[in-house]
């Protein structure tokens, strides 16, 4: 029977997820290369905790190409997520964040190959409808919106992915496997992006001593630490309560971003009106079903 500590504890862990787009205005260096730390860092800080626990790495060759390939869509994912919040603000980033439930009620049925509901449909059309006012209000930071909603597409395509794996490997290996994949492919992504989207065409790999900080906050404790509680709490917490919950990250990010970065993070009236059009479809998903 799960306490107050369990359902405070799962609080946390969603006001952690919402903290990342704040982390990711607070950290120096560019998109890229704060997701190659994050991933690198991520992928040693797991490695270690697998050997501590002594959980095997041996996952067989298919099932270890696709984990490493499911990394490349965290990688682009993460990318776009942090400079959409970079162009636009880390409110923005997270109103086309919270469209993940939206693009999941389409993958799903494609994915899993199961039946398309069609309340699901309903309350992404209120999406929409949603974005369209948000754009219609912040149109200056369209660019910022439309890069969140490709990221949340991606989250969306890999979330569908890994309810795959769930069921066939353990949640760390899993993980681990998907951090390196993230990590390689970025490695790989170097040479273009130095060519052609690196700014001054250098690599952007010195950290600060605040940078450094940050991007360990980011790969342990909101990478790390957050998978691994959630995890946890699921033998105490039900699936339902636990999806229930993270429904409230933007909100908390929002909330979070404004108290940090005050006047830089104010929006338009409007933009306040989409977003809570959003976040009603996104929480009355679980009460649809």
């Amino acid at each position: 029977m799960p306490g107050f500590k369990d359902y405070l504890h799962l609080h946390l862990l969603v006001l952690i997820w919402g903290f990342t787009a704040i982390l990711g205005l607070l950290i120096s260096i560019p998109p890229v290369e704060v997701v190659f730390y994050r991933t690198l860092i991520a992928s040693i800080g797991l490695g270690l905790l697998m050997c501590y626990k002594n959980l095997s790495f041996h996952v067989g060759k298919t099932q270890t190409l696709k984990l490493l390939f499911t990394g490349v869509l965290i990688a682009g994912h993460w990318i776009l997520f942090f400079t959409s919040a970079r162009i636009s603000t880390a409110s923005v980033c997270l109103a086309g964040m919270a469209t993940t439930s939206f693009w999941t009620s389409f993958l799903e049925p494609v994915v899993l190959k199961t039946r398309i509901k069609w309340y699901e449909v309903f309350l992404g059309i209120i999406v929409i409808f949603g974005l369209y006012i948000i754009f219609h209000f912040e149109f200056d930071h369209a660019l910022g919106l439309f890069l969140a909603l490709i990221s949340a597409f991606l989250a969306a395509l890999f979330t569908v992915i890994n309810g795959r794996f769930a069921k066939m490997l353990h949640h760390q290996t899993v993980t681990f496997y998907e951090m390196v994949g993230a990590c390689f492919s970025i490695a790989l992504f170097f040479p273009l992006y130095f060519m052609t989207f690196a700014e001054y065409h250098q690599l952007n790999l010195n950290l600060s001593i605040s940078d450094l900080i940050y991007i360990m906050l980011l790969a342990l404790v909101c990478t790390v630490y957050a998978y691994a509680a959630s995890i946890g709490l699921m033998k105490k917490i039900s699936a339902f309560t636990i999806n229930l919950t993270i429904n409230l990250e933007p909100v908390y990010g929002i909330i979070l971003a404004v108290l940090i970065f005050g006047e830089n993070e104010k929006m338009h009236f409007g933009f306040y009106i989409g977003a809570i059009i959003i976040l009603v479809s996104v929480l009355a998903h679980p009460f649809s079903q």
